[in-house]
């Protein structure tokens, strides 16, 4: 696996998200990733460190500088808890849970979060603007509603499927309503 050419797509991924997705400074992105997946394995089976890191390395480091705050997913055996920063679970009153992540409960994603945060804590949930799958790790229960499914510029990373959602507010009213410009998808 050629990690530069993993960082270079995961940049143009994340770029291409945060632009369409119309996040903003201070929401919450999540991150769920099966490491195995983009080795071109299957889902649980074939964990690695190494493009964990890269991944989590090169989407917090983007994030960080839009001040967008990053929630990295863990796998079922955690009960999809997330990492994020301390900080973050204080601000928001997130229930904060105690566990370590390992690579095969959590996941590399969740390793390398552990690494990379300033000051990492493992929560229950959350409830984020928008978020990115990479390998079809089911990130839906921690985007709010309304959801709205992006295609992002690469479907593909690695062996991975890549999908992504976006939020919206939702549209009440009916059909004497009239509604702002949806952001996301300009009509």
């Amino acid at each position: 696996m050629d990690l530069q050419e993993l960082e270079t797509k995961a940049q143009a991924i994340i770029a291409d998200l945060v632009e369409r997705s119309g996040i903003k400074k201070g929401q919450i992105f999540v991150l769920g990733l099966s490491s195995s997946e983009v080795a071109g394995g299957v889902i649980g089976q074939n964990s690695s460190l190494e493009i964990g890191e890269v991944l989590v390395k090169t989407i917090l480091s983007y994030l960080d500088d839009r001040e967008i705050y990053l929630a990295v997913q863990g796998c079922e055996h955690l009960n999809r808890a997330l990492v994020v920063e301390r900080e973050l679970a204080e601000k928001k009153d997130l229930e904060i849970v105690n566990v370590l992540p390992t690579l095969h409960a959590g996941g590399s994603g969740q390793l390398a979060a552990f690494k990379y945060m300033k000051d990492p804590v493992e929560v229950e949930r959350i409830t984020a603007y928008a978020g990115l799958d990479i390998g079809d790790t089911a990130i839906g229960m921690h985007v709010k509603h309304v959801q709205v499914p992006l295609r992002p510029a690469l479907r593909e990373l690695g062996g991975a499927h890549v999908t992504a959602l976006a939020s919206r507010p939702k549209l009440i009213g009916g059909a004497r309503a009239n509604y702002q410009p949806d952001p996301i998808r300009k009509f």
